[in-house]
């Protein structure tokens, strides 16, 4: 806008669509490396604090990561109801496992991701969001592949959490959104289990790859809901699924969920209420009508690619 003064030097600008570019202005590089499976930096923005940018997309930052993790997290928390094992798949930032073990009834969380190089960079430079939580003792850390540690598990789990990477071609988890994953999940999960996944923007240009999503997991799972949430550092709506072989309650009541919470977590939620959690579950009709219309579903030989990078650059 004509007139507007400029406070950035650096920018990192991660494309939304061919058409869409969303920039976020740097005000200092705290980690840079290009590992062995993605391009990874950790940064200061000058709106949002400090961030996590993989292959040019920005995966969270300190200001506003609980509108993302609070609601990739307690919703499936709430609906299992007595959470005690529960494993997370992929995020190295530390925040998720961070909200998982805010519940007292957990006894072990497992956290499974491919790069330790990102891992330990979060450690170091994002304490606001990790929080300690690598140091629980009921947090069990395992740097690998989500498919070998599957493939080789015997537990059976509570909630799943599978908070990876957006599935671009370039990335290291493009192939954990197929049906044939989703079996893998259903292997390991409690009877009374809650699988959760993030499921990707769900802005019109690109609804067609969050339905396909819903409707591979329903070849899968029994009980299927779509939920999304607003993470301005996005830029745009963000989805989630969540997937069980029960019943889920899709209009709970607000007053439970509240004495849930009071009973069985510790420390202050920034989204997530009983209300929210009533909102949550009250799924758009232009989703619903998407989740209708493209029926077609992701396997590992056709998996889900979502558009774009990003590029950083001096103004």
């Amino acid at each position: 806008m004509a007139g507007s003064e400029l406070k950035a030097d650096f920018w990192i600008t991660e494309y939304i669509t061919p058409w869409d570019i969303y920039v976020h202005g740097i005000t200092e590089t705290l980690a840079y490396q290009k590992t062995a499976f993605q391009e990874m930096y950790i940064v200061k923005s000058g709106a949002y604090g400090k961030g996590l940018v993989l292959d040019g997309k920005w995966q969270s930052s300190t200001v506003d990561e609980y509108l993302y993790h609070e609601a990739l997290v307690h919703p499936a928390m709430i609906a299992q109801g007595n959470p005690k094992k529960v494993l997370v798949l992929g995020g190295g930032e530390g925040a998720t496992i961070r909200e998982v073990l805010r519940w007292k009834t957990v006894e072990k969380v497992k956290m499974v991701d491919i790069d330790g190089e990102v891992v330990a960079a979060c450690k170091q430079h994002l304490p606001e969001m990790h929080a300690g939580a690598f140091d629980d003792p009921r947090t069990e850390l395992v740097i690998g592949d989500a498919l070998a540690v599957l493939d080789n598990s015997e537990e059976e789990w509570d909630v799943v959490i599978s908070d990876l990477s957006d599935p671009i071609e370039e990335g290291p988890s493009f192939k954990l959104f197929t049906k044939e994953f989703f079996e893998k999940i259903n292997r390991i999960l409690a009877p009374n289990g809650k699988f959760v996944l993030q499921a990707g923007p769900v802005a019109d240009p690109y609804i067609a790859t969050h339905a396909r999503l819903v409707n591979t997991l329903k070849t899968v799972f029994e009980h299927n809901a779509s939920y999304t949430t607003f993470v301005p550092t996005y830029g745009e709506p963000w989805s989630f699924t969540l997937s069980s072989h029960t019943p889920l309650e899709t209009r709970p009541e607000p007053e439970a969920i509240d004495q849930l919470l009071e009973d069985q977590t510790t420390g202050d939620l920034g989204l997530i209420d009983g209300i929210t959690v009533l909102g949550l579950f009250q799924t758009p009709a232009y989703i619903r009508r998407a989740i209708a219309q493209y029926q077609e579903i992701f396997t590992l030989s056709e998996p889900p690619k979502f558009f774009g990078k990003g590029v950083s650059s001096d103004q």
